[in-house]
């Protein structure tokens, strides 16, 4: 017969064992996140479009935001990464060409992941220098170039049959710059959409209203709360007014509705 500290002692132990398990898996989904957002910029530098699209889930709610368009399911991914920037900055082929810059830099990712709904959120900084060298020629589409770019991305991703996807990509450029002239302009190289598919064949399936680039400098919600406060930021505090003006004159916060979990 069990000596009732011997039963206690085991309890603990079993307890103990199984926190650090759920802590383990924890912080492993969240690497594995990590690694995948990672393995997805790797492949948008060289323009392997392929193998970016490869990386969403095929589930109903898995989408790309981009600028302000909304691409949905496979599908809408498909349309952007294959059909709209393959053609549009290579050719149509998989992968670089000679002469077109790409390069994005991700950086201060902040992974949460819940083992409960076998889903994840990221929030990540991307830099990124893109443009042309002047041996491409000049017909090529939006002709000579070169700029710097800053965005954030607050992602969504799911565990499917052990293996890691995106499944809403939510990227916001903030702003573009020229090498030339910095930022203190505000002219984009990469324009707004302005009509939806299938009026436009590669525009997205939805046409966002809170898109805008630099000088809008409105906070991208965050998928965390306050670290210490446990609170959310206020609305208003997430708004960009001019200078010295209140609050409530500026456009409202930008919000993000559908989180999954």
């Amino acid at each position: 017969m069990a000596h009732p500290t011997q039963t206690t002692d085991i309890s603990v132990l079993v307890a103990t064992v199984q926190t650090l398990s759920n802590e383990i898996a924890k912080l492993k989904g969240e690497s594995e996140v990590r690694k995948l957002h990672h393995k997805y910029g790797y492949y948008l530098d060289k323009c392997l479009y392929k193998e970016a699209v490869d990386l969403f889930a095929d589930h109903p709610d898995t989408y790309v935001q981009f600028l302000n368009g909304r691409f949905n399911g496979k599908e809408g991914v498909h349309r952007l990464y294959i059909e709209r920037f393959a053609n549009r900055f290579v050719g149509g082929r998989n992968g670089p060409i000679d002469g077109w810059l790409l390069d994005h830099l991700m950086a201060q990712d902040i992974v949460d992941y819940s083992p409960e709904a076998g889903r994840a959120k990221a929030r990540i900084r991307a830099f990124m220098s893109a443009g042309t060298h002047e041996s491409l020629p000049s017909e090529f589409p939006g002709g000579y170039r070169q700029w710097w770019e800053g965005g954030l991305y607050e992602n969504e991703y799911i565990l499917q049959d052990g293996v890691w996807k995106i499944l809403r990509l939510r990227y916001y450029p903030f702003w573009h710059g020229s090498f030339e002239s910095g930022w203190k302009g505000s002219k984009e190289f990469v324009p707004l959409f302005k009509e939806m598919f299938p009026a436009d064949k590669l525009g997205p399936d939805v046409i966002l209203q809170d898109g805008g680039l630099w000088p809008d400098t409105r906070v991208i919600p965050f998928h965390y709360k306050h670290p210490v406060t446990g609170e959310e930021v206020e609305e208003g505090d997430m708004r960009a007014p001019r200078w010295l003006a209140e609050a409530t004159t500026a456009p409202p916060a930008r919000s993000i509705n559908d989180w999954g979990f």
